[in-house]
């Protein structure tokens, strides 16, 4: 047989008849993680008064979900190559789902938060096996782009339905529910799972553990010194060492993954720039958007004295306009002027927090 004959193959392979159940399966499980980003901001004021912590401790109920999940990802991209796809997916769904009930119960702040930080960690490890099982159920390159554009549609909406649900959830029954819902669709989206999603042979590959321990020990050392900065000022001796040591750390890191044999983050990755200009873009977009949704919470609930839910809806433009935003972009992302869609989203995201920025205790809506 020649190549092109093994080509020809290939390519008229016939579809997995399953391939849209397993979509709508990791679909599910990224909601889930994506819903959990924010779902428990508005939860926050409640579950400060039930457990009694300080308004420092706070931000780390958000704070902590971010760092499991964001210093991890690229340790649980090599975690999930060595277990399987599909074995991945059900594991880090489990562990979730554990780590929502322990936080659903927990009784004091630390554990609320070690759960929290469990969840990130859990979500890390079914982002990557979410994302090749997309690439890999779809070769056909159409079909693909319809996956994505849902998979974009779901991460993108996840954070305000998790605004919305939030404020539901906390007002009707209470904060804990913010928590225990994620084992509903933690089942519902294992079930799906053992549908849909075939096993795939492991990738054994060497685990770069000291890139992995600096990237995920500076991350931690830099946001302890921006939270610290609240507490005690930008030139106190904890903030400035925090941040010194966190930066030291992620300088390490470079010079790691510029040495060993099978880096997690290969260096040729950020030094192109469309993809170390997206990854800065994103970076930008978190720090901006999720600061705002923190502090809102508090405004409209502490300082205007909304309910759970009227704090939820307040949210609702933000929501719509998220689903609208994603709805445009999507059939758009193929084209060549896509580029400008990134500096053009980010100027008007800096115009509307320049404007919330302006608020006072006696704001209008």
């Amino acid at each position: 047989m020649t190549t092109t004959d093994l080509s020809r193959t290939t390519v008229e392979a016939p579809a997995d008849p399953r391939r849209w159940w397993a979509l709508a399966a990791v679909a599910t499980l990224q909601l889930m993680v994506g819903l959990d980003l924010t779902i428990m901001n508005i939860a926050l004021p409640s579950a400060q008064r039930d457990l009694g912590f300080a308004d420092a401790d706070r931000q780390w109920v958000i704070t902590a979900f971010a760092l499991g999940y964001g210093s991890l990802l690229l340790v649980g991209g090599r975690v999930s190559e060595a277990m399987g796809r599909r074995r991945a997916l059900l594991v880090g769904a489990a562990g979730f789902a554990a780590a929502s009930v322990a936080g659903g119960l927990a009784g004091d702040t630390g554990v609320l938060l070690a759960t929290r930080a469990a969840q990130g960690a859990f979500g890390a490890l079914m982002t990557p096996s979410v994302l090749a099982t997309l690439s890999t159920t779809f070769p056909a390159p159409p079909e693909r782009g319809k996956a994505f554009g849902v998979y974009g549609t779901v991460m993108g909406s996840s954070s305000g339905l998790g605004l919305l649900l939030g404020g539901l959830l906390t007002q009707y029954l209470d904060w804990r529910w913010c928590m225990f819902v994620n084992v509903v669709v933690a089942a519902v989206a294992v079930g799906l799972t053992v549908y849909a999603v075939r096993p795939v042979s492991p990738v054994r590959r060497p685990l770069d553990l000291p890139g992995a321990l600096l990237a995920s020990l500076g991350l931690v050392a830099l946001v302890y010194g921006f939270a610290r900065a609240e507490t005690d000022g930008w030139g106190a001796g904890v903030t400035v060492g925090a941040l010194v040591v966190g930066a030291a750390l992620l300088v390490g890191f470079v010079a790691v993954e510029a040495r060993v044999a099978s880096p997690l983050l290969p260096l040729r990755v950020v030094r192109d720039r469309h993809r170390g200009g997206s990854y800065l873009a994103v970076l930008s977009l978190a720090v901006g958007m999720f600061a705002a949704l923190f502090f809102l919470t508090f405004y409209l609930q502490d300082v205007r004295g909304w309910s759970p839910v009227r704090t939820g809806l307040g949210f609702l433009p933000l929501t719509v306009g998220l689903m609208a935003g994603v709805r445009f972009v999507s059939p758009r992302l193929a084209r060549p002027s896509a580029v400008l869609l990134i500096p053009s989203g980010l100027l008007v995201i800096a115009a509307g927090l320049a404007l919330l920025g302006l608020l006072h205790a006696d704001s209008g809506y």
